[in-house]
C-alpha cells in the first residue's frame, strides 16, 4: 500500500500581520508623496497631515489583518489589539495635532502683531523725484486679458503648432531689453499630444510687447521639457520636490534671461514668526526650462524681475497698515490704520518691475491717502502720500466720459505725467478690444482726458493740466526737432491761434498752439527753433507739436528763396 496519498498538505505560511501593515503603509506613503509632493519641513502643515495619514492607515490595516487572522473575536480582543499596536501611533497623531494647533496659536497675529507689521519695511518717498516720467511710447497698453487674446490669436496663425499646443494663460510681466513685455509658455493640447511630442519638448514660447502690441513666437533650438503642465518626472513641482525635498515654494513663474533663454523662477517660502506665521521669501530656485538644471540663489541675478508675488506683497502691507500701532488700536481706536485697495498693477522702473496698489483708510471710503510701489525682486517698498481718488473712482470717471459708447475701463496703471500722479486707463468695448485710452489725475479726478491713441490722450491730458493750473508750461513729451523757420502761417482753431511752422530740416508743417507755448508769437522767419512733438514717427504734411523753444544763442539765418 502506498502511503504517499495520505500525506498531509503543508499549510502556506502567512505574512505576519504587522509586516503587512508596514508594507501597505510604506506603499501608500510613497504614492502619496509622489502625487501630493509635501515638503518635508516642520513648518509645513501638509507634512503633519502626511504623517497622520500614514499612522492612521497603519492602525487601520493592522486591525484588518488581525481580523483576517481571527484574532478579533470579541470587544476585549479588539481593545487588546488597539492597545498593543495602535496606542503609540495614536499618541503620535495626537502629538502632531497638538503641535499644529499650539504652533498656529503661537504664530498668530494676536500674539505677534508688532512682528507681523515689520515683515514689509516701508519707507516714505517722493513721487515726482523717484518715479521717472514716462514717454507715451513707453506706456504699457495691454492688460492681462488683452494679452491672452493676442497670444491665442497668434498661436492660431501657426499651422504647425495650433493643433498640438495651447497657450498657458498665466502671462508673466517682465522687462526684456528695456521693454515691458508679457511672456507665456505653451502646453500640450492633451495627453495624446503629449505622448507624440514629449521627446522634442515644447518648441516655443510667446512674448508680447505691451507698448506696440506686437506678438512674437520665439522658437527654440531645443524644446522646453520642464513645465507645470508636464507629467511624471518632468512635472515642474515634482522636479523641485525631488531636488529640494525640504524647501517650501511659492507659485513658480516663467521668465527669460537677457539672451531669451527660458527659466522657471521658484521662490522659496519661509515662516519667520513662530512655527507657521509670517510667510516670506528667502531667495529662489532657478530651473532651466530646457535642461532641468536647478540652482538655489539667495540673491537672484539682476535680470530676474519677480521673486515676491503681488499677492504676498499686498498681504504683508496689510499687516503693516493694520498693526503698526498695535493689535488693540487695529480693533478699537483704528488711528492711522490703513489697508490696500482692491486690485493692483505693475510699473516698470529702472529695469525692474514694481507692484503698485493704492492705500486707503480701514473705514473703506472712496478715496486713497497714498499708494505704495514695491520692487518684486528686492521687496524694497516705498509709500507715497497723495490724497486722491481710489482706482475704481478713477475708472468710473473715465467710463463717464465715454458712457455713450458703452466702453468699460480696465484697472488703472499709475504713471508720472508732468510730475503729476496719473491713472492711465484702457477703455474696452463689449468684445474686450481696446478702443480708447484715458488719463485721470489722482488728486483731481475730475480732470479726465481721452484719446484714440496714447499720444492723443497724453496731449489732451497735458493741456488740461495747464488749464487747471497744475503745470506752468507744457513739458516735453518726446525729443525735439530743430531747424530754421522758412515759413509761418496762422489759423484760429476753436478760438485759439495755431501757428504752422515750416523748417529747413523737414518738409512738414509743425502746428503749435499759442495756448501751449506763448513764445510762439515771438518767432520770425529765419529764427532757429526747437519743437517738441507728439509723435516723432509720423510723416504727415502737418505734424502736431506740444511746445517750442527759441534758440537764442543761434544767429538768425535768412533762408534762401526757393527757385
Amino acid at each position: 500500500m502506498l502511503h504517499g496519498f495520505n500525506r498531509k498538505k503543508t499549510p502556506r505560511k502567512r505574512r505576519p500581520p504587522l509586516l503587512t501593515a508596514l508594507l501597505i503603509t510604506l506603499v501608500f506613503a510613497v504614492i502619496y508623496f509622489y502625487v501630493v509632493l509635501p515638503a518635508i519641513n516642520l513648518q509645513n502643515t501638509e507634512f503633519y497631515l502626511f504623517l497622520c495619514l500614514c499612522l492612521a492607515l497603519f492602525c487601520f490595516v493592522t486591525l484588518i489583518t488581525r481580523g483576517m487572522a481571527n484574532e478579533l473575536t470579541d470587544i476585549k480582543s479588539i481593545l487588546r489589539v488597539i492597545k498593543k499596536y495602535c496606542a503609540i501611533p495614536g499618541l503620535i497623531c495626537i502629538g502632531l495635532a497638538l503641535v499644529v494647533l499650539l504652533g498656529s496659536i503661537y504664530s498668530s497675529v494676536i500674539l505677534h502683531a508688532r512682528s507681523y507689521s515689520e515683515i514689509l519695511p516701508v519707507t516714505p518717498g517722493d513721487f515726482a523725484a523717484e518715479v521717472e516720467q514716462i514717454s507715451y511710447d513707453q506706456i504699457p497698453m495691454l492688460d492681462k486679458t488683452s494679452a491672452q487674446r493676442l497670444g491665442d490669436r497668434k498661436l492660431g496663425e501657426l499651422s504647425d503648432m495650433v493643433s498640438q499646443f495651447e497657450v498657458v494663460n498665466d502671462y508673466t510681466q517682465i522687462n526684456y531689453k528695456d521693454r515691458p513685455v508679457r511672456i507665456a509658455t505653451l502646453a500640450y493640447g492633451d495627453i495624446f499630444k503629449w505622448l507624440g511630442n514629449r521627446a522634442e519638448g515644447i518648441p516655443a514660447y510667446i512674448i508680447i510687447d505691451m507698448v506696440t502690441q506686437n506678438v512674437n513666437v520665439v522658437r527654440l533650438q531645443e524644446g522646453i521639457k520642464y513645465t507645470n503642465a508636464e507629467h511624471f518626472s518632468r512635472y515642474l513641482y515634482r522636479h523641485l520636490r525631488f531636488n529640494f525635498p525640504t524647501y517650501m515654494f511659492d507659485t513658480p513663474h516663467f521668465e527669460i534671461d537677457d539672451n531669451g533663454h527660458p527659466y522657471w523662477i521658484c521662490p522659496r517660502m519661509v515662516k519667520t514668526i513662530g512655527l507657521f506665521g509670517g510667510t516670506d521669501i528667502k531667495g529662489a530656485v532657478m530651473v532651466d526650462a530646457v535642461t532641468g538644471e536647478s540652482t538655489y540663489y539667495e540673491n537672484v541675478p539682476s535680470w530676474v524681475d519677480q521673486v515676491y508675488s503681488a499677492e504676498l506683497i499686498i498681504q504683508q502691507y496689510d499687516y503693516h497698515g493694520r498693526y503698526a500701532s498695535g493689535l488693540i488700536n487695529s480693533i478699537f481706536g483704528q488711528k492711522g490704520v490703513t489697508v490696500t485697495t482692491d486690485g493692483y498693477n505693475y510699473i516698470a522702473q529702472n529695469d525692474d518691475v514694481y507692484v503698485y496698489t493704492g492705500i486707503t483708510s480701514v473705514t473703506g471710503d472712496q478715496s486713497n491717502i497714498g499708494f505704495i510701489l514695491c520692487n518684486q525682486r528686492t521687496k524694497e517698498a516705498r509709500y507715497y502720500s497723495c490724497a486722491g481718488a481710489e482706482e475704481f473712482s478713477a475708472m468710473n470717471s473715465a467710463q463717464g466720459v465715454v458712457q455713450h459708447l458703452g466702453y468699460v475701463a480696465t484697472f488703472p496703471l499709475l504713471l508720472n505725467i508732468s510730475d503729476q500722479p496719473t491713472y492711465f486707463v484702457a477703455l474696452k468695448d463689449n468684445a474686450a478690444l481696446v478702443k480708447m485710452y484715458a488719463m485721470v489725475n489722482v488728486q483731481k479726478y475730475n480732470i479726465v482726458a481721452t484719446g484714440t491713441t496714447v499720444a492723443e490722450c497724453e496731449m489732451a491730458y497735458i493741456r488740461l493740466l495747464k488749464q487747471n493750473g497744475l503745470i506752468d508750461e507744457v513739458p516735453a513729451v518726446t525729443s525735439d526737432i530743430e531747424g530754421v523757420v522758412k515759413d509761418i502761417r496762422v489759423a484760429v482753431v476753436n478760438g485759439t491761434s495755431v501757428y504752422y511752422l515750416l523748417l529747413d530740416s523737414d518738409n512738414s508743417y509743425f502746428a503749435i498752439s499759442a495756448a501751449e507755448s506763448r513764445n510762439i508769437v515771438l518767432v520770425n522767419v529765419g529764427d532757429r527753433v526747437g519743437i517738441r512733438l507728439v509723435d516723432t514717427s509720423t510723416d504727415a504734411a502737418i505734424v502736431e507739436g506740444t511746445g517750442l523753444e527759441l534758440k537764442s544763442d543761434q544767429p538768425k539765418v535768412t533762408p534762401k528763396d526757393e527757385t
